[in-house]
């Protein structure tokens, strides 16, 4: 059974849940991740807290530009921990988010050691393979004194970036990592996680002790999302608590979220009217979208509105550009020739 999570971190997300219900939440940029504002509602705020409370992953569902990878950004920054993610592609493999072994720059530096002659003893702990590996975010999640000790140790240590942290955070407060798109590997890499975050831990093939949540720390909360390219394995399934970002079916419905949405990112610069007609823009367009073909959705009503937003002031003019401009921002289907 998932031990009990830590009464502070419950805590914090049940305030998470509270507070922020149908609120927006300001978050600064990080790296290539942009500044930008989110959206709580009700069932995500209950499926974080869900996740934590069995201590399971949670798996995020619903089509691109929902808001899926948002909300893991979000919920760290509500929590002032860490938010560290990882986006996968097809040729990922699970060690990827554990640990990387630098086989090459070993060969390069042995070359090198005994290029220089040195002892026995000295070619041997320059050569350890323990001092070539790097470790990646599940590591630094899981247990971030550990790899920053580990990238001390490593035979370059500069090459080793150390994560961002918010200003007041100490390790083992937790942290927030994101798999984006799992669903781009194949099912080698979900089934291999499987270990890893159960235990909360792994071992290294490379010797020495494992990686382990150290006592008294808190867990990482693993959010992972899926667009649903690919079938993800029975057994992870079971192993993750699961929240459904549907874009609701309703019109009018729809078009309450794409406004709520809007007015989250653009306090100022848009009316309620520029916010009415481009979303209207784009529920007409996900009606015309043929079966497979990606649909406008959330985060095209985004770009839509900062496009106009940068390009004219007046609301007159904004809504004149919108028939002009929408077709690119829009249209993500191929067209039928034939129409």
């Amino acid at each position: 059974m998932p031990s009990e999570p830590p009464k502070s971190l419950r805590d914090c997300l049940t305030r998470l849940r509270k507070q922020l219900k149908g609120s927006a939440r300001f978050i600064r940029r990080q790296d290539s991740w942009p500044e930008a504002w989110h959206h709580f509602d009700e069932a995500a705020s209950l499926a974080v807290v869900t996740a934590v409370a069995a201590g399971r992953p949670l798996l995020i569902r619903g089509e691109p530009g929902i808001g899926k990878s948002q909300l893991a950004r979000a919920v760290a920054a509500v929590l002032e921990v860490p938010f560290l993610p990882f986006v996968v592609n097809a040729t990922c493999e699970c060690n990827d988010l554990l640990f990387t072994y630098d086989a090459v720059s070993r060969l390069a530096q042995a070359q090198i050691s005994g290029a220089a002659r040195l002892d026995g003893d000295t070619w041997k702990a320059d050569l350890n393979e323990r001092r070539f590996v790097r470790p990646q975010v599940l590591w630094w999640a899981i247990d971030w004194k550990g790899a920053l000790d580990q990238r001390n140790d490593y035979y370059n240590p500069e090459q080793i970036r150390i994560p961002e942290a918010p200003k007041g955070w100490k390790a083992g407060e937790g942290a927030v990592v994101l798999i984006d798109e799992i669903d781009k590997a194949d099912s080698d890499l979900p089934n291999g996680l499987l270990e890893s975050l159960s235990n909360t831990g792994f071992q290294l093939s490379q010797g020495g002790p494992a990686v382990a949540l150290r006592d008294g720390h808190v867990p990482p909360l693993v959010m992972i999302t899926t667009n649903e390219e690919r079938e993800l394995p029975a057994a992870f399934l079971r192993r993750c608590v699961i929240l459904n970002m549907a874009f609701p079916k309703d019109r009018k419905e729809q078009e309450q979220f794409l406004i709520q949405r809007g007015k989250a990112h653009f306090k100022n610069g848009i009316s309620e009217e520029v916010f009415k007609q481009s979303a209207d823009q784009i529920l007409n367009d996900r009606k015309e979208v043929p079966e497979g073909q990606p649909k406008p959705g959330a985060a095209e009503y985004l770009d839509l509105l900062r496009a106009l937003s940068e390009l004219e002031e007046e609301e007159a003019k904004q809504l004149e550009l919108l028939t002009q401009i929408a077709r690119f921002v829009v249209q993500k289907h191929q067209p039928d020739p034939t129409r």
